[in-house]
């Protein structure tokens, strides 16, 4: 399984994943996994969507802090879209295989849409920050164009600074065919024929840093700030900063990966793209006042429409 296939001028790459079902009982633990991925996808566009359409449509939460939080929302919507439905085919399949050119477009919306995912954080950070230490400034500050301002450059930088990689990739030539892993990350450098891979890891920690590492300690740092001053202005600048904050280090959390064994890179790639798209509409759902309200309202409504369908029968 570790040779290439071509058709059409096109290289094909074969996923190390891929395993002979020769007995029913592993085509049965196959559909498994097809039901349950399936399903996770379906939750992951129906709980994101739901938050969306309400944001849309509500003129209250028309707001920069909501906002951010629908552009966040549609970042993993995006994200899961760019790998769970390719996932699917390849759990449907005899063999797994991608086209090289489809790969390298997989990865590089990955890490596109990650390195958005941190800074759309770094920014709904700021807004806290502006919204709690100086409230009065907030309307000036948190304008239209500012936001439209910070909602682009948290699309546009991430992908604009990946532009180089893709133009590398292109001055490489294909030593491997067989890509070790479920989708196409990081793992599609490891097919290059190099002779040194100095450059492009210098390459890849600066992208690290710039995508990740400084919005992250702008996070911490701007969190620490809120802290602070939230602490020395009193029990309801404490409370208020709580209630916004709390949903926002909640979701930074989830979107931390923990180090782990070579055994469970599995399971690392899953944690990515699980659990970030499929808490966000939990979290915000659950914790932001505002969305909880309009929520349990839409859902009673519901609730209502389906009792007095029931009755009429």
């Amino acid at each position: 399984m570790s040779e290439g296939v071509r058709h059409g001028g096109q290289i094909q790459i074969r996923a190390s994943s891929h395993v002979e079902l020769d007995t029913l009982e592993e085509l049965m633990e196959t559909f498994l996994y097809f039901v349950a991925t399936f399903t996770i996808y379906f939750l992951i566009i129906c709980g994101n969507s739901t938050i969306l359409v309400l944001i849309w449509i509500k003129k209250s939460l028309h707001e920069p802090m909501y906002i951010f939080i629908a552009a966040l929302l549609c970042n993993a919507l995006l994200f899961s879209t760019n790998v769970y439905p390719k996932l699917l085919i390849d759990l449907l399949s005899d063999l797994q295989v991608t086209t090289f050119s489809s790969c390298r477009l997989q990865a590089f919306i990955y890490y596109s849409l990650s390195g958005s995912e941190f800074l759309l954080l770094a920014v709904m950070a700021y807004d806290r920050y502006v919204s709690i230490c100086k409230p009065l400034q907030y309307q000036t500050v948190m304008r239209k164009t500012t936001v439209t301002t910070l909602l682009v450059l948290a699309w546009v930088l991430p992908s604009g600074q990946l532009i180089p990689s893709l133009i590398l990739g292109n001055s490489f030539k294909l030593c491997s065919h067989t890509l070790k892993g479920i989708f196409c990350n990081n793992a599609v450098t490891k097919l290059y024929c190099m002779g040194s891979a100095g450059p492009y890891i210098i390459y890849g920690v600066f992208i690290l840093i710039n995508t990740v590492f400084v919005p992250l300690v702008f996070i911490l740092f701007t969190f620490s700030k809120i802290l602070i001053i939230s602490y020395r202005r009193g029990s309801n600048v404490r409370k208020k900063a709580v209630q916004t904050c709390a949903p926002h280090l909640l979701v930074l959390i989830t979107r931390l990966e923990i180090d782990l064994p070579k055994t469970a890179h599995s399971i690392m790639s899953l944690q990515v793209v699980l659990y970030q798209p499929l808490f966000n509409p939990i979290i915000y759902g659950l914790k932001m006042t505002e969305i909880h309200k309009h929520l349990k309202r839409l859902f009673s409504r519901g609730r209502s429409f389906v009792c007095f369908a029931l009755l009429r029968k």
